[in-house]
């Protein structure tokens, strides 16, 4: 067997997959004729944190005493998780009368697998939906002013160009994917 093949079976990528078709289609679905920047937010959170579940694995001895190097596989899995989501609803929301910027979506599913990148390093992979979770939770109560501490808390409902929401989503996404590529899933 292939290590790709091992490693996607040891994280339950298949199974991460198949949940990240189900959630989005569950959310997209039901809202596809009011279509919104929430819904959108709420489908790429969904997605991110189902294929979160999966950034570690059940031995964190055994990942770390493997021959081949892990930033690059760990950076790969975070990666992927943001641009199968993004990609998904970006393609869902085409089947529909209404759709958010592309822009948006993309800027949300880096932030977003950033924050999963984030809780996975902080408390372990199993717990990787988390943070992506709580801040998709926080966003629509954040009150709608032009302040920039409203506008980075509530990134993921900004409309594209805005500057606070893009340079928060770059920061987690960064942040995120450098402390999970470096040091991996917590214990």
């Amino acid at each position: 067997m292939r290590w790709v093949t091992l490693y996607a079976r040891s994280r339950q990528v298949p199974a991460a997959f198949a949940a990240l078709l189900a959630v989005t289609a569950a959310v997209w679905f039901p809202g596809r004729d009011s279509w919104n920047a929430v819904l959108a937010s709420l489908a790429l959170t969904a997605g991110v944190a189902v294929t979160a579940t999966g950034l570690s694995g059940q031995d964190i001895d055994l990942d770390r005493a493997a021959a081949l190097p892990w930033p690059v596989r760990r950076f790969a899995h975070l990666a992927l998780a943001g641009v199968a989501a993004g990609a998904l609803v970006l393609g869902l929301q085409q089947l529909g009368p209404a759709a958010v910027a592309s822009a948006v979506i993309v800027r949300d599913a880096a932030g977003l697998a950033g924050l999963a990148g984030l809780a996975a390093t902080a408390a372990g992979g199993h717990f990787g939906w988390t943070l992506p979770l709580a801040w998709c939770a926080i966003s629509p109560f954040v009150p709608d002013d032009t302040s920039t501490p409203s506008r980075v808390a509530a990134w993921l409902l900004q409309p594209p160009g805005t500057a606070a929401a893009t340079w928060t989503a770059v920061v987690l996404a960064v942040t995120g994917a450098v402390a999970y590529a470096g040091w991996g899933g917590r214990r």
